[in-house]
């Protein structure tokens, strides 16, 4: 193996994570639902703002389940704006942990894992037998990885086209998480697109829902403002990618 890349591969990544946001167009908006803060707000308005306020916030969880190749990937991380980061990442079943602390990062895999990430690569065997119960360092600055700990980048799928916020209308309300959220929806087609807003405090979204289209999944925020307890891995228990390239 000539350098560290071919672990670096393998780290958390969910490529279709952020097509799972993506909404159609649908014209208008609706006054249906009147609910405060938001009265005499569009909907539009108010998925913008939940929108800014969601990624402005110090630190939130998201769970849920989004597809990535026609597969279901379960996805749970806790994530704040100072590069800490823990969460876990299953599906089909390969399974992994991520801690992101001090400027570094750790992924631990199961065999399956390794083995879907590793796939076709030189001595990729080898290299999962030493990887089993580890620890991998995993480089925190690779443009080519759409990293799951990178809150900015994940909620970014949100606001990278404001068109796909537009149109949208007003449904009632509903609970998640035991707080109650103004329900957007916004249909195109087979597809609808469902954001659900936080009606008491600041306007954070809780969930975010897509389905009958190509790209089916939800997820919910919370846990906003709560420290990320992130702790680097015992020396003894993490592998150094650098030193089993050397080594293969």
């Amino acid at each position: 193996m000539k350098s560290n890349r071919m672990i670096a591969v393998g780290v958390l990544v969910c490529a279709g994570l952020t097509g799972a946001t993506a909404c159609g167009g649908d014209s208008g908006s609706s006054n249906e639902g009147e609910k405060k803060p938001f009265a005499g707000q569009s909907a539009d308005a108010v998925a913008d703002k939940a929108t800014k306020t969601t990624k402005a916030a110090d630190s939130v969880r998201m769970a849920g389940t989004v597809e990535e190749q026609g597969q279901p990937v379960e996805i749970d991380v806790r994530v704040d704006t100072k590069d800490a980061c823990t969460g876990t990442m299953s599906g089909q079943g390969a399974t992994a942990e991520v801690i992101e602390t001090g400027g570094k990062k750790y992924v631990k895999g199961n065999k399956t894992f390794w083995a879907a990430s590793l796939k076709g690569q030189p001595g990729a065997e080898k290299v999962i037998a030493q990887l089993d119960g580890k620890w991998v360092k995993t480089p925190t600055s690779d443009a080519s990885m759409q990293d799951i700990c990178d809150k900015q980048a994940f909620l970014a799928a949100l606001d990278k086209d404001k068109s796909e916020r537009q149109g949208m209308k007003k449904s009632g309300t509903a609970t998640v998480g035991g707080k109650e959220a103004i329900v957007l929806k916004k249909k195109d087609g087979a597809e609808t697109f469902t954001l659900y807003v936080a009606t008491e405090g600041k306007p954070y979204l809780l969930k975010f829902a897509t389905t009958g289209g190509k790209n089916p999944g939800s997820m919910t925020f919370s846990d906003y403002g709560k420290p990320v307890e992130a702790t680097a891995p015992p020396g003894g228990q993490t592998v150094d990618p650098k030193k089993l390239a050397a080594a293969g």
